[in-house]
């Protein structure tokens, strides 16, 4: 039977069932066919299906998160028995949410660690989705899929993390939210050629080698329909928060899951030759994570910080060179014919 006509063992919405027929091998990209508790393609590549999630990882590359490593263990093994079993009443913080926050959202959310109240949910700067196809890069437990869905996106999810992705999938039943997720990697993405109007990443490429950064921009391309759209955030090399934290590590090579900072020349050129014709934005000042729309979850002091980041965007629409000292980064690249 073939991924395309695999009918989900465990109960799925539309779009997982939908989700399933658009995934392909991450490695030669041949059609998925389903044997038991497992994806094959016709090379023999061996995908675990745990809890309904597809582990679409690449064993043999070099994992750019120790979440991949770890959900690569539980693939290897088959067996979800071993997990942690959350049961989220319908007015409860997911437990994972409620401990990552800090994480997952950044510095200025330290304070909501296990005290968290509601889900902050951001806006999307894309105009509305009227059904097309979102694909959300690096997408954790799954909080811009949620604000794609609800501008009228058909949002898909991917992460090297199962940890994530399983809370992911907990928000989105809690919240109603219709969103489809998958563990991947974004240097091996595992969706036909084409495949979706609309891709997105926040927090998450600036995280990568600039190796693997591009990488991931060829498999965005790939995987965007003609005409389609990439946003995806980046920090900006010359931001005043940017140049503390180089300055904090001595300017010294990144390692690991360090951020590593981009020029915006850089980013124009990479991206324009990764994926397509590419312009900048400003998303922000002082900070790469903090959202306008979470100002009532944060103390005075940093809610001064995101008035202060608000001006100084919208300012850089009537001068742009203020662009070139923002913290935080839009890139928007078109993949063209």
């Amino acid at each position: 039977m073939s991924a395309a006509n695999f009918k989900l063992d465990v109960k799925a919405d539309a779009l997982q069932s939908e989700l399933y027929q658009l995934l392909v091998c991450p490695r030669d990209k041949k059609e998925l066919r389903f044997e038991r508790t497992h994806l094959v393609c016709d090379s023999g590549h061996r995908y675990a299906v745990i809890e309904g999630i597809p582990i679409l990882l690449v064993s043999e590359a070099e994992q750019t998160h120790i979440e991949g490593t770890r959900a690569l263990g539980v693939a290897e093994f088959g067996d979800a028995s071993q997990l942690p079993q959350f049961h989220v009443a319908a007015n409860e913080i997911d437990p994972f949410v409620r401990n990552a926050i800090g994480a997952t959202n950044g510095g200025l959310y330290a304070h909501l660690v296990g005290n968290l109240q509601e889900y902050p949910i951001p806006r999307l700067r894309l105009p509305a989705g009227a059904g097309r196809r979102f694909l959300e890069v690096g997408c954790n437990w799954g909080r811009w899929c949620i604000a794609a869905a609800r501008a009228g996106y058909r949002p898909i999810g991917i992460d090297p993390s199962l940890k994530s992705i399983r809370a992911a999938n907990r928000v989105g039943r809690q919240l109603g939210v219709n969103a489809g997720y998958v563990v991947a990697d974004a240097r091996f993405l595992p969706f036909r050629d084409e495949t979706f109007d609309q891709v997105f990443s926040y927090s998450v490429l600036q995280h990568l080698s600039k190796e693997n950064a591009r990488a991931s921009l060829s498999e965005i391309r790939r995987a965007l329909r003609k005409g389609g759209n990439a946003l995806i955030q980046m920090p900006n090399v010359f931001g005043a928060r940017c140049l503390y934290h180089q300055a904090r590590r001595g300017f010294r090579e990144t390692r690991d899951f360090e951020v590593r900072y981009w020029r915006p020349a850089e980013l124009l050129s990479t991206f324009t030759k990764q994926i397509g014709p590419s312009k900048l934005s400003v998303d922000g000042y002082f900070s790469l994570n903090v959202q306008p729309s979470d100002r009532h979850l944060l103390p005075p002091r940093y809610r001064a910080v995101v008035h202060a980041s608000e001006a100084l965007r919208w300012m850089s629409g009537k001068v742009p060179m203020l662009a070139r000292v923002a913290d935080s980064l839009y890139v928007s690249s078109s993949r063209t014919a």
